[in-house]
């Protein structure tokens, strides 16, 4: 049986995602500090649930020794102190999460509607340091409900994309750890292949399939696939909204 070290763990969002995570992370024995953008005292209840540390986001930047999570809605990125992760550590590895919802919340982002970067291409130019992309593709009550162990038939499959081949090892083993098997999705431009409106997303398709669903859409992402893949999502946006959804 594989083991894995205990882990100091920022968690820079509670939303969906980062209450996820904290849930999951804690009962996995690693000490995880959470912020908001309320502040400490905000968060009890979800400590009371998941065991998690309520801080502030630099407390939880500052903390977070070993790893760093930021999942916060993207039109907050800008918000967050220019200077939160200049204390980082060389080696430990900042997971990005974020997906682009123009329509439902985050409104239009120039360089995202142009195609020209990905969205945690644009989070790494606000926040100024290099992201691993994963966790974006799952919904958040399967990353509480869904691990399988190892060897599981049809465990699910997490794609992790990245330009530090170190950090994205230590982030690939950390979703091994969380029950999914971790395929490596290439480099962090690479990660518009798991983003919203792609066959990706959503899907919880074990590794075989999601290595073959990436193969097949190349490494360049072509005019045609940006157009398709954002109608793709202003459809996803559209039926969220018509549910009521609350991101």
């Amino acid at each position: 049986m594989q083991t894995f070290p205990i882990m100091n763990i920022g968690i820079i969002g509670a939303g969906h995602i980062g209450s996820a995570l904290a849930v999951r992370l804690t009962g996995l024995g690693h000490s995880v500090y959470i912020a908001n953008s309320r502040g400490p005292e905000t968060l009890q209840d979800l400590a009371r649930k998941t065991g998690a540390t309520p801080v502030t986001a630099q407390e939880a930047a500052w903390r977070g020794t070993d790893l760093i999570v930021v999942t916060i809605p993207l039109k907050n990125i800008p918000e967050l102190p220019k200077d939160l992760l200049a204390g980082v550590q060389a080696g430990v590895p900042v997971i990005d999460t974020s997906n682009y919802y123009p329509m439902l919340r985050d409104g239009k982002i120039a360089e995202l509607e142009a195609g020209s970067l990905t969205e945690s291409e644009w989070v790494q130019q606000h926040l100024g340091r290099p992201m691993v992309k994963v966790f974006n593709n799952i919904y958040a009550h399967h990353i509480v409900e869904k691990g399988q162990p190892v060897g599981t038939p049809g465990r699910i499959s997490l794609p992790v994309a990245g330009d530090d081949a170190a950090a994205k090892q230590k982030v690939m083993a950390l979703v091994e750890e969380l029950g999914f098997d971790a395929v490596d999705a290439g480099t962090l431009y690479q990660s518009w292949r798991q983003q919203p409106g792609t066959p990706a997303y959503g899907a919880d398709m074990p590794a075989d399939k999601l290595r073959e669903n990436l193969t097949s859409l190349g490494t360049e992402r072509t005019d045609a696939q940006h157009a398709e893949y954002k109608a793709n999502h202003a459809h996803q946006e559209q039926a969220m909204g018509a549910q009521g959804v609350k991101l």
